[in-house]
């Protein structure tokens, strides 16, 4: 989990990051040049950060040029190597005082001489200056600004006090003071990253059209889910109105998903599903304004665990990242340095360390190769969906009145009840409903303001169509949190509300303080639930109520334990526990399983509840010779006669394992000139190889 540190601070990597532009599907992040151990053979290199020895971006950048990589630009707009501004050797003044300091007059730290940053008009100059600018000329034409993040906590030092007069027109108020100083607080916060980027990639696009040029500007952020969860505030889905944004990369790994979360009462890990939530919040964001987006997925992950916990936790966010088959590029991981080069545990509580086990990197790398070749699809079914606002992060700290939200059980209380009946949940996005496709497909809208609030009555329009030509909402809140009565738009001017529901209340014909029940509006209806919906996680089978509302609005919630989805010869399974049924999945034809490092054939598959699977289906692999799965990139396909021949490319000191689709058993395999052990399927007529993988190449040659 990636945390901030007070002084003494610790230097941290960040756990994301992302890919580009023109044909690049997969990409990558790294900090360094080219070396022989972290080449991935992706499509396209992220080299983050322009360095502080002269020449350094420009010599990384070349050296992955040169190895046949599109190359683009990443670094942190909200952290980074930007110890030249705070210490002034950028104008001749330190800017510490620039950083996001807490109640305690602690400053929020990233690493050494590396606070979280205040984006001031100042700080805002030297970044487009020393940082945009400089990969403009050194060539880059895709530039990737991560994580624009404030704390939630942090909005103490002089330079927040300074923005906030300017931005309110009166005197800073301590967001500890009261629910309203809380909401304007974190709203500015919103504002300032907003303004950020904003000005930025206008920047950027700018001096890039200047010397003939179409520079490509995307923000790899966290899920609104998991900022929420950790108490940060980012722009999230609100960047999407700017022109001067062009996609975004989804970073949901371990680290986001394995955060605690309530369901019937117990609080405990859920990665799949936390992961599936995540992934699906970022694809909605973007899936109504035809942004681009990236998945990312990370092997390992920030904070050390043991080899074991890693491998099981990325094959579940990794399923969940395939669940989404609209979306079909891909950061296949960050920091491939860490990844192949770090030492971790062996096993839990365990005191040897060990590099990455050659069966686990020879997975991920059949993995990230199949994402090379993972088709687009038509998506599951998805009935029900869940509104949520950018303004989720502004209720989260400090706490106020006694009122508390557990572990975002608000959120997870609509969610997680649908998800374990294996209903694909949607997430709508509030700031997207002017977009007339954002409820495309939706049959039932689960929402909340016990949360969040909306930031502009405009959404309450659109919902009262939605349900006036059919659709069917259910409002599930007491509306008695303290943030129901911060100075906004429904409680001021011609809107004298109590609670923003009231508005929308009274636009579906309700009124305002509608009692509990059922109301037709038009075509469609309105389910009001007088109760919070963390009460339908935080105890054991609270979520009864939910499910007789949903009944009484819509008919049963169908019922199972898994989600599954075909992807072309891809076959995508998560079977989850705690759900209707303790039911394995099972299926029979001759599928080749992608999660075990030797390939296997099998005439049936299963997969266990709290477990998930990803097999080739070898009867739609088309005519042979094809390579089905492998640990390796291959290239120059050459088929002729009875041989079929290769090169296939992967980091050193990794082994490649290969399962290859022949019309016959082989009667030679060659591999870097010499024989290879091979074993052969005859059901199947599939052979398997293994070998040592070389980033310059291994010839293979197969005859039969």
């Amino acid at each position: 989990m990636r945390r901030y540190f007070l002084l003494p601070a610790v230097v941290l990597l960040a756990a994301c990051s992302a890919p580009d532009v023109r044909n690049a599907k997969t990409t990558f992040q790294t900090s360094r040049g080219w070396s022989a151990s972290i080449d991935t053979r992706a499509d396209a290199v992220m080299v983050y950060g322009v360095g502080k020895e002269p020449g350094s971006l420009e010599n990384r950048l070349a050296s992955w040029r040169d190895r046949g990589y599109e190359t683009h630009f990443m670094t942190g707009i909200a952290w980074g190597g930007y110890d030249d501004y705070f210490t002034g050797n950028w104008d001749g003044q330190w800017h510490l005082d620039e950083g996001q300091v807490n109640v305690k007059g602690d400053t929020l730290w990233h690493g050494k001489m590396v606070p979280y940053i205040v984006p001031t008009e100042n700080y805002l100059s030297y970044f487009k200056e020393r940082h945009v600018k400089r990969v403009i000329d050194a060539g880059v034409d895709a530039i990737f600004l991560e994580e624009p993040e404030f704390w939630a906590e942090g909005g103490y030092s002089e330079a927040f006090k300074r923005e906030w007069e300017e931005y309110y027109g009166f005197p800073w108020r301590p967001q500890d003071e009261s629910p309203e100083a809380t909401y304007l607080s974190n709203k500015l916060k919103y504002h300032l990253y907003y303004r950020a980027l904003d000005e930025c990639f206008t920047y950027a696009k700018e001096y890039g059209r200047s010397l003939g040029r179409d520079i490509k500007c995307y923000v790899p952020t966290h899920s609104l889910v998991n900022y929420s969860q950790w108490r940060i505030v980012s722009p999230e889905a609100s960047l999407a109105s700017l022109p001067c944004v062009d996609g975004y990369i989804a970073q949901v790994w371990t680290g986001t998903s394995r955060v605690l979360n309530y369901y019937s009462g117990v609080q405990k890990e859920r990665v799949f599903e936390t992961a599936f939530l995540e992934y699906g919040c970022m694809a909605s964001m973007t899936a109504p304004t035809g942004r681009r987006l990236w998945f990312l997925t990370d092997p390992i992950e920030d904070r050390a665990r043991d080899w074991d916990d890693f491998k099981r936790n990325y094959q579940a966010t990794f399923t969940a990242q395939l669940l989404y088959p609209q979306i079909d590029d891909y950061e296949i991981m960050p920091w491939p340095e860490r990844i192949y080069e770090r030492l971790y545990q062996v096993r839990p509580g365990s005191d040897e360390r060990s590099r990455i086990p050659s069966d686990y990197s020879s997975m991920m790398q059949v993995m990230v190769n199949a994402l090379q070749k993972m088709p687009k699809a038509p998506s599951l079914p998805c009935r029900y969906s869940v509104l949520m606002a950018n303004s989720l992060m502004f209720q989260s700290f400090p706490e106020h009145q006694g009122y508390s939200d557990p572990s975002l059980s608000g959120f997870f209380g609509l969610a997680m009840p649908l998800l374990k009946r294996g209903q694909p949940v949607g997430i709508t996005h509030i700031e997207n409903l002017g977009n007339k496709d954002a409820l495309k497909g939706v049959d039932v809208l689960l929402m909340t303001y016990s949360n969040m609030k909306p930031m502009d009555p405009e959404a309450h329009r659109h919902i009262a169509d939605w349900v006036k030509a059919g659709g069917k909402l259910l409002y599930s809140a007491s509306d008695t949190d303290p943030f129901q009565s911060v100075k906004e738009w429904w409680n001021t001017g011609s809107c004298s509300f109590a609670a923003p529901s009231d508005h929308l209340f009274t636009m579906l014909g309700a009124g305002p303080g509608a009692a509990e029940g059922i109301y037709r509006y038009g075509k469609g209806s309105l389910y009001v639930l007088r109760s919070d919906p963390k009460d339908f996680v935080l105890a054991q089978n609270g979520e009864a109520r939910l499910m007789e509302a949903l009944q009484s609005l819509s008919g049963a919630v169908p019922a199972s334990n898994r989600l599954s989805l075909d992807r072309g010869p891809y076959r995508i399974v998560a079977v989850m526990d705690e759900g209707t049924s303790a039911e394995a999945y099972t299926d029979e034809g001759c599928f080749v399983d992608l999660y075990d490092p030797e390939l296997p054939v099998y005439r049936k598959i299963r997969v266990e509840p709290g477990s998930q699977g990803l097999f080739y289906d070898v009867s739609k692999a088309g005519k042979a010779p094809r390579i089905l799965a492998s640990a390796s990139r291959s290239y120059d396909e050459n088929r002729s006669g009875r041989s079929f021949s290769y090169v296939c490319k992967g980091p050193a000191e990794t082994f490649n394992v290969t399962r290859i689709l022949l019309p016959g058993r082989p009667v030679e395999v060659i591999a870097g000139g010499v024989p290879c052990d091979y074993t052969w399927d005859e059901g199947s007529r599939t052979c398997y190889l293994r070998f040592p993988n070389d980033p310059d190449g291994v010839p293979v040659e197969i005859r039969w």
